[in-house]
């Protein structure tokens, strides 16, 4: 006899059990685009909290409005470091790293 498995209605739940449980390789992508996304969210916010458009960003730190919306696009995959700083000095904040085990991170949904 098999072991229950605990139902749920949770789509994303679903999903993740499918499609990304026991895959390391679709894991790896799942958490690089999650941390691309952070980026563009962060970015954003910080753009917005400042009350500035995104011209007005790329004016400041000497670039076209185009740069500033791929940055704050979620599957951009580009961020240099150097570019981000530009953008947290214009908006008088620092850029943060952290490193943290992807272990617990891929075995979430």
């Amino acid at each position: 006899m098999t072991p229950k498995r605990k139902r749920t209605t949770d789509a994303v739940a679903i999903l993740h059990r499918r499609y990304y449980t026991g895959q390391p390789e679709r894991l790896a992508v799942l958490e690089e685009e999650r941390a691309n996304a952070d980026v563009a969210r962060q970015i954003c916010a910080l753009r917005t909290k400042a009350g500035l458009t995104q011209a007005q960003v790329a004016k400041l730190i000497g670039t076209a409005p185009s740069v500033i919306s791929r940055l704050e696009d979620a599957d951009y995959e580009g961020h240099s470091l150097s570019m981000l700083r530009r953008i947290a000095a214009a908006l008088q904040s620092r850029v943060e790293i952290r490193f943290v085990p992807l272990k617990g991170l891929l075995q979430t949904a």
